[in-house]
Parts: structure tokens; C-alpha cells; sequence
């Protein structure tokens, strides 16, 4: 079965195609600048010249179009025609409490997705309007939608409702969903798979950590607690967001800076995080660099990244009563062996000890101690995969 994997944007539009026989990866591609001057088409076939279009693209119909095209293209194509396509995975942002698993599309899953416009309002309509786009180009062709917030559905009612009057939590479905549960199912899989255990039996905790990052709590192969909230905002410190604060802190802003609704939501995602505090860059790898040279802020930023982090470590094996092993993923958690060290330092009480040697290796890796009670791992997350697994799990059985 042949899987096209959509990832939409509001200007750009990312895929890879599977052949899910032997879940090889076919060929990846991005769609930039949908409806922006300069915008271009990249596709990067397995084993193969990129192909490179750069043209006029305004629209995400015309994405879709392009991309079909470079897939069946007579050189860098994978495929000889469209009707080789056998389903189409989107990752959709947010499903709200209305979707617990992906699901095959229809126009009541549409509609649906459509509902929660005004909680994803980043992301929602650019996954709708590839689907749309996939709908009026590919229309014979199964479509299925994968949800981030899917996997946290598990986590029970204490640790998602919010102490506000629980009316006004269920009249406008106010609480914990939580983000990146495609990454955090897939690293939680693949850590039973490298632990040689039925995850059933493991209680993990997953940390996505890159410019966006969340933590989960996986006890048994279900999410029983996540950082994220009912937006990406909450929880960590991140790039540019701010993670947890005291709500009243913001009221204080708000008067003080003479600041609107829509100005504090875009300097709460936009202007702190790492970013606000470094005062240099929200890419933790200049931040690395300048406090190396002994930029205080830098430091400043890199300690309180790995503190959010190592408190929710503390606070989520509590929540399970025990850990069997972290697992880094993400840009950052995959690639910065000075962030995880921060991080696990003084772990030992969980039986989490760190090889600083094999922390310094690149790739899939355990990175604790030989004998270390509770594993250390870094597992690069495969966010595409998971949503192929899902879309031809979902379309096999349909």
C-alpha cells in the first residue's frame, strides 16, 4: 500500500510518501510560501536528484497539484501514476475531546475539524484546506486524519480539568489536551521495541524537546499526564513561548504595558520563551555557543530550560510511581548532549544515570549507565511514520 503522508501549514506544505510494505520511506517534499512571492517546491526522491520548482503557488490546491505532479514526475518521481496512491494521512493539529484515534475523513470529521477553528486557529484550517485540496484532486483516494491531541485522550478527568467552575470547563470544552502525541506514541513504541519489553509493563517518560516541547507521562503505553495545555503554550519554557505562569502576571502586563488581548497572545507565543530571556535567539544552538563565551542571559535561558524540564521528570514519576526510562526526542533532544546532561544530573534517585560518553554519540542510543535502574534514551521521533501506521491501520481494516 502506497501512503501519502500531508503536513499543511498556512503557507507551506510538507509531505512524504511510504510504501508501507516494508514502511520505506519513497521521497519527502515541501511546498513553501503557498500564496507569498518565491515560493517553490522542493522534492527529495529516495536515492535520487532533488527536483526544484520555483513558481507562482497561491493556493493549497495548486500545492497539492504540484506535488502530485513531482510525484509521478518522469526522472525524480516515485510513482508511474496518481492511482498508485492507496490513502492520504493528514496530521491535524487539534481534535479537541471529540477524536481519541486518527480516523478515516468525512464531511463530519471535516465539519468537525472545522468546529475547533477557534482553538487551533494556526493550525486547524491549513490541515482543512489540505484535505480539501486532496479531496478535489485525489477524490477516489481514502483520507485520513491524525490527530496530536489523539493520544492524550487517555489522560484521566484529574489531570485534565483546569480549577475553573466546572460549567464554564464544559461549556466551552476548557481543558488539558496536549500536543505532539504522534511524536510521544511513536518514541514511547520504539522504546518498548528497544527495551525488548511489552509496553504494557513500562511506565516512561517522553520528552519532546525542540523549539515547541512537551513532556508526557506514558505509563502502560497510554498518556496519563502531558505539559501542554489546552494550547501549545502551557508548560515548559520553549523558544519563543513562555510555558507556565501565574495567570494574575499577565493581568499585571496587560495594564502596565497597555497591552490588548490580541498583542499579549502573540508576545506569550512569540516574544519570551528562551528568546525573552537570552535577549539573542530562540535556537538553543546560539544560545549553547554564546554561553560558551560566557553570556550570562544565555546560561540563564539554557538552566531554566533544563529545570522546567527536570521538574516535570520529578513530578510525572511521581504521577506513575516510578520510571523505567526518559527518552529524548526532538531537534534538541536528539541533538544536544550539553541540554540532556543538564537535564539528568541528580536523577539518580530515580535510578536514571547518565554515560557521559555515550551521551556524546549522535543517533538512536541508551545513553545511561550500564546497570542504570531507570534507561536513558535518545530516539529520533518519525512523526510521518506514525501517521502512515495510522492511516494504513485505518484503511486496512475499513
Amino acid at each position: 500500500m502506497i501512503v501519502l503522508v500531508i503536513n499543511s501549514g498556512s503557507s507551506s506544505l510538507k509531505y512524504q510518501i511510504f510504501d508501507m510494505k516494508e514502511e520505506q520511506l519513497l521521497a519527502k517534499g515541501l511546498v513553501d510560501r503557498i500564496g507569498i512571492s518565491g515560493s517553490s517546491l522542493t522534492h527529495q526522491p529516495l536515492n535520487k536528484e532533488a527536483l526544484v520548482v520555483k513558481e507562482d503557488i497561491e493556493n493549497h490546491n495548486q500545492a497539492i497539484e504540484l506535488t502530485v505532479k513531482a510525484l509521478t514526475h518522469q526522472q525524480q518521481g516515485v510513482i508511474k501514476e496518481m492511482n498508485e496512491i492507496d490513502a492520504i494521512g493528514h496530521r491535524v493539529a487539534h481534535g479537541g475531546d471529540r477524536f481519541a484515534d486518527s480516523t478515516v475523513i468525512s464531511d463530519e470529521v471535516s465539519n468537525k475539524i472545522a468546529m475547533l477553528f477557534d482553538v487551533a486557529p494556526l493550525h486547524n484550517p491549513p490541515a482543512l484546506m489540505g484535505i480539501e485540496a486532496c479531496a478535489r484532486m485525489l477524490p477516489k483516494v481514502t483520507q485520513v486524519a491524525v490527530f496530536d491531541t489523539a493520544f492524550h485522550q487517555s489522560i484521566p478527568e484529574k489531570a485534565y480539568i483546569y480549577a475553573l467552575p466546572y460549567e464554564i470547563s464544559k461549556k466551552y470544552s476548557l481543558r488539558r489536551y496536549g500536543f505532539h502525541g504522534t511524536s510521544h506514541k511513536y518514541v514511547a513504541q520504539k522504546a518498548a521495541e528497544f527495551l525488548q519489553k511489552d509496553i504494557s509493563a513500562l511506565k516512561l517518560i517522553t520528552c519532546h524537546l525542540g523549539n515547541g516541547a512537551s513532556i508526557a507521562a506514558v505509563n502502560g503505553g497510554k498518556s496519563v499526564d502531558t505539559s501542554m495545555g489546552f494550547t501549545p503554550l502551557e508548560g515548559l519554557v520553549m523558544g519563543t513561548r513562555v510555558g507556565d505562569i501565574d495567570p494574575a502576571s499577565l493581568l499585571f502586563l496587560m495594564e502596565k504595558e497597555n497591552m490588548n488581548i490580541e498583542e499579549m497572545n502573540s508576545f506569550l507565543n512569540k516574544k519570551c520563551g528562551v528568546l525573552g530571556i537570552s535577549g539573542l535567539s530562540s535556537d538553543f544552538r546560539d544560545l549553547e555557543e554564546a554561553a560558551k563565551n560566557g553570556e550570562h542571559r544565555c546560561q540563564l535561558a539554557l538552566d531554566i530550560f533544563a529545570y522546567r524540564v527536570k521538574k516535570y521528570i520529578g513530578a510525572y514519576s511521581a504521577v506513575m510511581n516510578g520510571v523505567d526510562g526518559i527518552i529524548f526526542t526532538a531537534g534538541l533532544g536528539e541533538n544536544s548532549p550539553t541540554i540532556r546532561q543538564a537535564i539528568t544530573e541528580d536523577l539518580g534517585y530515580l535510578g536514571a544515570e547518565l554515560d557521559h560518553e555515550k551521551n556524546n554519540r549522535r543517533g538512536e542510543k541508551e545513553i545511561s549507565k550500564q546497570g542504570s535502574r531507570c534507561k536513558i534514551l535518545v530516539i529520533p521521533t518519525n512523526e510521518e511514520l506514525m501517521i502512515a501506521r495510522d492511516t494504513f491501520r485505518l484503511v486496512k481494516t475499513s
